[in-house]
């Protein structure tokens, strides 16, 4: 006999909050290995409170796609995190796999939410920081 297989429902309080993180930049999944079947998606919501960011890292052989729910992020990018690209609300976004990028929330009065969609798993490698003032137009809160 084998098992049947079913729909999973993550409901809106149960999002999964073990998934690997990166600072102030807080990942809990909906669809992951980490609590439903799924073994080549991990599939969650991403919050920055308001002035938040996270440190420096990338997503391993991952590749990402993201969709800005509420606010107005920036992930910097590229030689010492020059380069960047503003997302609002309603925009998507795709990181390739070992980009090193910082994710910021802009607002210093808003959250930042966005959905983010990554195969095969949430993989995160956190590098060195750099300094809040190397982030061109960031403040914090």
């Amino acid at each position: 006999m084998t098992d049947k297989v079913v729909p999973v429902i993550t409901r809106a309080g149960e999002l999964d909050e073990t998934t690997l993180q990166s600072g102030e930049c807080v990942r809990k999944s909906g669809v992951s290995p980490q609590h439903t079947p799924a073994t080549k998606i991990w599939f969650g919501r991403v919050t920055n409170e308001p002035g938040h960011r996270s440190p420096p890292h990338h997503h391993e052989e991952c590749e990402t796609g993201g969709y800005v729910l509420k606010g107005h992020g920036r992930i910097y990018f590229g030689d010492d995190y020059k380069e960047y690209v503003d997302m609002y609300e309603g925009d998507f976004v795709f990181v390739p796999p070992y980009m090193p990028h910082v994710e910021v929330n802009m607002s210093t009065t808003e959250e930042l939410v966005w959905l983010t969609c990554r195969t095969p798993d949430n993989l995160v490698t956190n590098l060195e920081d750099v300094p809040d003032e190397a982030l061109e137009g960031y403040r914090r809160a």
